[in-house]
């Protein structure tokens, strides 16, 4: 991994890399379109998922902790919510990733059928034709191995190819669901801010 990405994190004591993220309340970590549901069913804010995925993934194998700092007191049951918010948020979009992985192999196996019973009537029309054999007879037995080998090939590349970037994304969801998320006291005179 690149030293330059982790000089932009701060440590913490044990040496585990710390995304540090600050807001005025606890509120503002969750979507507004949703404001009658529990907190623990609420969206999170967009753009804080965006930075904590592109953190995560910036950071590689490396063991992360989330950092919460707040311009307003917070108590503990509100941090106790955010935690378990991230951890049941997290946890939801990696459910939905293995959700679309399942689909993924199974549209693929329904290729490998089709483009298998393709195939044998391509081969059975193949030796068939060899008879007596037209040219619109020729083009159809073609016609048909052609789409046997595009099944074929898109069930191939399913499983050769494109399940690995869902994968990597189900773990990466994983790593922020599990990681520790701590709190930390955030005063206008700590950032520097103008009362």
């Amino acid at each position: 991994m690149d030293t330059h990405i982790l000089d932009r994190y701060s440590r913490s004591d044990e040496g585990m890399v710390i995304v540090d993220i600050a807001a005025k309340r606890v509120e503002e970590l969750y979507s507004d379109y949703d404001n009658t549901a529990h907190f623990l069913k609420k969206d999170l804010e967009p753009d804080l998922v965006d930075y904590l995925v592109e953190s995560a993934r910036e950071l590689g194998k490396e063991p992360f902790a989330i950092r919460f700092s707040f311009e307003t007191p917070v108590d503990d049951e509100s941090t106790s919510r955010v935690c378990q918010s991230i951890s049941t948020y997290f946890t939801y979009l990696g459910h939905l990733e293995t959700r679309e992985l399942k689909h993924m192999f199974r549209t693929s196996f329904i290729l490998l059928l089709v483009g298998l019973v393709i195939l044998t009537l391509s081969v059975r029309l193949n030796l068939y034709l060899e008879q007596g054999e037209t040219v619109i007879s020729r083009v159809f037995a073609e016609g048909l191995t052609v789409a046997a080998w595009v099944s074929l090939w898109e069930s191939l590349a399913t499983f050769l190819i494109n399940w690995a970037p869902h994968r990597r994304q189900f773990r990466l969801c994983m790593r922020i669901a599990t990681a520790p998320v701590m709190f930390n006291a955030y005063t206008a005179a700590v950032a520097g801010a103008v009362p």
